[in-house]
């Protein structure tokens, strides 16, 4: 009996390559892993910076009566908070997702 054209497409298509990660495949992969982790210590000092800049924005822009420069302290604070959030979550991040699709068949 012979097998139906969509069974045959669905064996092909459901081909598993084989394909994961793996550690020590390439040179450089311990230079690469202090390269991003550099880049993301730069970056959270570099928030560090921008929320110390504008909580003093918010702060002179609430005392002097400036509405506008007080907004966007708000949003500097805001948006650095939310940047430190994202840079200290990324490895976790990843990790979750990368475990996540791991379980995928």
């Amino acid at each position: 009996m012979p097998i139906p054209l969509a069974d045959r497409a669905a064996v092909l298509l459901a081909y598993d390559p084989g394909i994961s990660p793996k550690g020590g495949g390439l040179p450089g992969l311990s230079v690469l892993k202090n390269v991003v982790n550099s880049i993301n210590l730069f970056g959270i000092v570099a928030v560090v910076g921008a929320l110390a800049v504008s909580l003093g924005v918010w702060a002179w822009g609430h005392h002097t009566g400036g509405h506008q420069a007080e907004a966007n302290g708000k949003k500097g604070a805001t948006v650095a908070a939310g940047a430190a959030l994202g840079l200290g979550a990324a490895n976790g991040v990843v990790a979750f997702f990368s475990g996540l699709g791991s379980q995928v068949h």
